[in-house]
């Protein structure tokens, strides 16, 4: 019988968090070991989660549970001021991330790479876990090559704290491969309001970001050329739809030691 990926889950008390819980309980290849937050600690994470015990209870800190349990996988759902910190600790533990919080800078993603490399383990990090969303994400790569004009919206909830999206950097990133300057037909600009257009990317690709309760995670992207437009968006209305994401990114680190950032480089 093939042993169970042993996985432990940081933010767990977080909706991101909770949902991961929910659905690692639900796998028969996988065993939860740890849940990891600074809420709720000592008590039953499943009481949380589904309103009843699976016997794991919530601790606070990520480096004890590395080191006093195995594990073989660490999901994170925390926040962008400890996303790299905690990165780092998992592979330097011997362990494999599924990363899923947004907000490391490029230096870090590379010193990240590189650790995953020296230790020989699997690590992914994703902008995104919805395939929808990385589908968007590609079709947004190819439309780059036929439209010199693009912009980028992104929705989220008024609880996340980065902006704009690590989707919408990843989509501006895969544009850019096609195309490296968009706009160069633009008139020149005056913003009366600072911000008014956005924040703009070295290929000049505008991203607007939006901050309002209610949203889960939305994202558009609107290329132009003369006489046509195309708005290409994908909607995440409850957190169920990044779960095939984060569950198939677990198996995936676990069968790979090498460093994927995106999940459109394992579909």
């Amino acid at each position: 019988m093939t042993e169970k990926i042993k996985v432990a889950v940081s933010g767990a008390c977080g909706k991101m968090g909770q949902a991961v819980i929910k659905a690692v309980l639900a796998e028969d290849d996988m065993v939860l070991v740890s849940a990891i937050d600074v809420a709720n600690t000592g008590n039953d994470i499943g009481e949380i989660v589904e309103n009843r015990p699976c016997g794991v209870l919530i601790e606070e800190s990520l480096e004890k549970a590395l080191t006093e349990k195995h594990i073989d996988a660490v999901v994170d759902f925390t926040n962008p001021e400890l996303v790299f910190r905690h990165t780092k600790l998992i592979l330097e533990k011997g362990s494999r991330p599924v990363v899923g919080t947004t907000g490391l800078r490029a230096n870090e993603l590379e010193e990240l790479k590189n650790l995953s490399q020296q230790k020989g383990l699997g690590c992914l990090i994703a902008p995104n876990f919805a395939v929808g969303a990385v589908l968007m994400m590609m079709f947004a790569q190819k439309a780059a090559k036929y439209f010199g004009n693009a912009e980028i919206i992104e929705l989220h909830h008024n609880g996340k704290k980065d902006a704009p999206s690590g989707t919408a950097i990843k989509t501006a990133e895969l544009m850019t491969m096609q195309r490296d300057k968009f706009g160069e037909d633009n008139c020149p600009e005056i913003e009366t309001l600072k911000g008014s257009r956005g924040g703009v990317t070295e290929s000049n690709i505008h991203i607007h970001s939006v901050r309002i309760p209610g949203f889960i995670a939305h994202q558009e992207v609107i290329c132009g050329s003369l006489g046509q437009a195309l708005t290409i968006r994908h909607d995440s209305f409850d957190r169920i739809s990044f779960m095939p994401g984060v569950i198939l990114s677990i198996r995936y680190v676990m069968t790979h030691n090498d460093f994927i950032y995106g999940l459109d480089n394992i579909l």
